[in-house]
């Protein structure tokens, strides 16, 4: 059962949006310019969700865990990061329901707040240009602190600064990073069923609750 919080932070890719295909497009183009294999986007939907850097590692190794070799990696992650720089919002979607659940949660004055582990340069123009920006009273994106989800410290600092107690606030996401940062920092934690946490079922994670739209959050909030 979940207690209606004061505050609600949300998170970007595999919550609000699916940015899959514009990183997809960048991962294969990436790989095209080194004269590898490009993947296609099924692989790539399994390995995002810990930045960029980290998409560009498991994709020069094509897979989940390992690394690549570190030249190899220094000569591609600048090709990634300009091919993304012009690619951030050509082909990434708002999920279906997320404007219902986004205009519910506002009409019922939660404050709300975003926290992402992708990088500002990359989550304000997402945000912007799919008219969900003005929404949010704070963005802690991947680089605002020295620390990212897992780790609670993003949530922790957006609760200090919106003045609201962890157990008054909310999470929701997708990942069993979110999960592990809000149990460590004391707020609930409702997720996606269609998110990006690596294949596997978030379920197992033992969110308290799963949704599969954000149109589902006007019965429980």
């Amino acid at each position: 059962m979940i207690k209606k919080p004061e505050m609600v932070l949300i998170d970007v890719d595999g919550t609000l949006v699916d940015s899959v295909p514009d990183l997809a497009f960048c991962v294969d183009e990436m790989m095209l310019r080194l004269g590898l294999q490009p993947h296609g986007e099924e692989p790539v939907r399994n390995w995002v969700g810990n930045g960029v850097e980290r998409l560009v590692r498991r994709a020069l190794v094509g897979q989940l865990n390992g690394e690549p070799d570190e030249q190899l990696f220094e000569q591609a992650y600048p090709i990634f990061l300009e091919l993304y720089a012009d690619n951030i919002c050509k082909r990434t979607q708002l999920y279906p329901g997320v404007s219902e659940g986004m205009e519910y949660l506002q009409s019922r004055g939660y404050k709300l707040g975003c926290v992402t582990n992708k990088a500002e340069k990359f989550t304000l123009p997402i945000l912007k240009q799919l008219n969900i920006y003005d929404a949010f009273e704070i963005v802690v994106s991947g680089d605002t602190l020295d620390v990212k989800k897992p780790d609670p410290g993003p949530l922790l600092y957006a609760a200090e600064k919106l003045q609201v107690a962890p157990n008054d606030s909310l999470m929701l996401g997708d990942s069993q990073s979110d999960v592990k940062a809000a149990r460590a920092a004391g707020f609930q934690i409702i997720c996606m069923s269609y998110g990006y946490n690596h294949g596997e079922d978030i379920r197992q994670y033992a969110p308290d609750q799963v949704i599969d739209t954000m149109i589902e959050l006007t019965a429980i909030l």
